[in-house]
C-alpha cells in the first residue's frame, strides 16, 4: 500500500527470484539431486521464454554504478513498463532506434545504447560494446563532476543527452570512414571498370544504404518527439516526481487537520451514533484515496510549462540538426555513387554500341564474302563446259565478281549511314 502511494520514491532494485532461490539452496545444502535437476530445467525453460535474469548496470544520480542481475518482472514492476518496451531492449531482437516516454521512465534504444532512464537512476543493458562502456564511464564522470554544482538539465535529460551525443558521434565517425573509403573506389571505378572494382563498390553501397536507414530512423524519431508535446511532457520525470511528492505531503496533512478540528455532520442523513463512529475511519480513507487519485491523475495528465517543453525541444533540436547534417552527408555520398553509376552505364552503353557497329561491319563483310565464295565454288565444280577451254575467262569472272561484291559492300555501308545506324 505504501509503495503504490509513493510511486516515485527511489527503490533498491532486488536481484531476481531465480538467483535468490539458487543462492538459498546452495547455502542450505538440503536440496536433493532430483530437485536440483528440476530447478535447473525450470531455470532453463524460463530463459528460453525470455524471463531469465540478465546483467544490468545501475547508475544513480551521484554517479555510482553497480552491476545487477535482474529479470523482466522486476524491471517491469520497478519502472511500470509493459513487456513490449522491454522487448525493445532485448539484444536478441533487432529493432530500429526508439525513444519512448512513459509514466515513470524513458525507454531509450539507440543503436547499441539500450537503457531505462528514471528520475533517480539509469538502468543500462550490460555489454562489452564500446558505446556502452563509453556511455557508462562518461555518465558517471559527469554526474560525479556536477554533484556539487547546479545542474542545467534534469537528471533524465542529462542521461538522454549523453546517449544522443554518443550515438551522433558514432554515426558521424562511421560516415567519415565510409567517405574516406568510398570516394577513392568510385574514382578508380570511373577510370577503370573491372570486376574487382564493381564488387568493392557493391559492398560499400550496401553499407551506405544500411547506414542511411539507421540515421534516417534516428532523425525521424527525434522529429516525432519534437512534433508531439504530449510525448515531451511525459519525459519530465523529475517534475512529475516533485509534484507527486507535493500532493502526497498535502494529503498527509489533510487528515491531520480534519481530525484536529471540528467535523460537521450533515443532518440530511440520520444515522446512529454507533454506526457513524464505526464507519468514519473507512469513509475518511475512501475520500482521501479518491482525492489523491484525482489530484495525481490531473498532475500526471497536465503538461509542464511551455518554457520547460521549450527546454527539451531545444535539446532535441540541437541533436536533430546534427543527425540531419549526417544524413545530408550520406545523401551527398549516395548522389555521388549514383552519378558514378550513371557514368559507368554511359560508358558501357558506348562500348556496347561500338560492339554492335563492329558486328554490323563484320556481318556485311561476311555476306559479301559468301557471295564471292559461291561464285568461285560454281566454277570449281567438276563438269564439262566450253568456257573452260579459255583460261582467261576465269580471271574475268573472278574480277567482275570481286568488283560487284565490293560495290555491294559499300552500298550496304552507305545505307547504314543514311539510316544513321552509326556514323562512318
Amino acid at each position: 500500500m505504501e509503495e503504490s502511494r509513493y510511486p516515485f520514491l527511489p527503490l533498491d532494485l532486488p536481484e531476481s527470484a531465480s538467483s535468490r532461490n539458487t543462492n538459498r539452496s546452495n547455502l542450505d545444502g538440503s536440496g536433493s539431486h532430483g530437485s536440483g535437476s528440476r530447478e535447473s530445467s525450470l531455470t532453463a525453460e524460463l530463459k528460453k521464454r525470455g524471463h531469465g535474469s540478465r546483467s544490468w548496470i545501475k547508475i544513480d544520480k551521484n554517479g555510482n554504478s553497480k552491476i545487477l542481475k535482474l529479470d523482466k518482472a522486476t524491471i517491469m514492476t520497478h519502472c511500470c513498463l509493459p513487456a513490449g518496451d522491454l522487448r525493445l531492449l532485448d539484444p536478441v531482437f533487432i529493432y530500429p532506434s526508439t525513444i519512448l516516454g512513459r509514466e515513470k521512465a524513458i525507454v531509450v534504444s539507440l543503436e547499441q545504447i539500450r537503457c531505462i532512464i528514471t528520475a533517480d537512476e539509469v538502468i543500462l543493458m550490460n555489454s562489452l560494446d564500446e558505446c556502452v562502456v563509453q556511455y557508462k564511464s562518461e555518465l558517471c564522470k559527469r554526474l560525479q563532476t556536477n554533484i556539487d554544482q547546479a545542474e542545467d538539465l534534469p537528471f533524465e535529460f542529462s542521461a538522454l543527452e549523453l546517449a544522443l551525443e554518443l550515438v551522433c558521434m558514432s554515426l558521424d565517425s562511421q560516415v567519415k570512414e565510409l567517405e574516406m573509403e568510398i570516394y577513392p573506389v568510385l574514382d578508380e571505378l570511373a577510370t577503370s571498370i573491372s570486376t574487382l572494382n564493381l564488387e568493392r563498390v557493391r559492398r560499400l553501397k550496401g553499407q551506405l544504404l544500411a547506414l542511411t536507414q539507421r540515421v534516417q530512423k534516428i532523425r525521424d524519431e527525434i522529429e516525432h518527439l519534437m512534433d508531439d508535446d504530449g510525448d515531451m511532457a511525459e519525459m519530465y520525470l523529475t517534475q512529475k516526481k516533485q509534484r507527486s511528492e507535493a500532493y502526497l505531503l498535502s494529503d498527509v496533512r489533510a487528515p491531520t487537520n480534519t481530525l484536529g478540528g471540528t467535523r460537521e455532520v450533515s443532518n440530511s442523513s440520520p444515522v446512529s451514533p454507533a454506526g457513524a463512529f464505526s464507519r468514519a475511519p473507512f469513509l475518511e480513507r475512501a475520500v482521501s484515496s479518491i482525492m489523491y487519485s484525482s489530484k495525481y491523475q490531473s498532475s500526471m495528465g497536465s503538461s509542464p510549462g511551455g518554457e520547460n517543453i521549450e527546454e527539451l525541444e531545444m535539446l532535441l533540436e540541437a541533436y536533430f540538426v546534427i543527425v540531419d547534417n549526417t544524413l545530408s552527408k550520406l545523401l551527398t555520398l549516395k548522389e555521388y555513387t549514383d552519378d558514378t553509376q550513371d557514368l559507368i552505364n554511359i560508358k558501357l552503353g558506348n562500348v556496347q554500341n561500338r560492339l554492335i557497329q563492329s558486328q554490323l561491319l563484320l556481318t556485311a563483310a561476311l555476306f559479301v564474302a559468301t557471295i564471292f565464295a559461291s561464285v568461285t565454288a560454281v566454277f570449281g565444280m567438276n563438269f564439262e563446259d566450253s568456257i573452260f577451254d579459255y583460261p582467261s575467262t576465269l580471271y574475268w569472272v573472278v574480277a567482275i565478281t570481286g568488283v560487284a561484291c565490293g560495290f555491294l559492300y559499300f552500298s550496304f555501308l552507305f545505307y547504314l549511314r543514311h539510316k544513321k545506324v552509326f556514323p562512318l
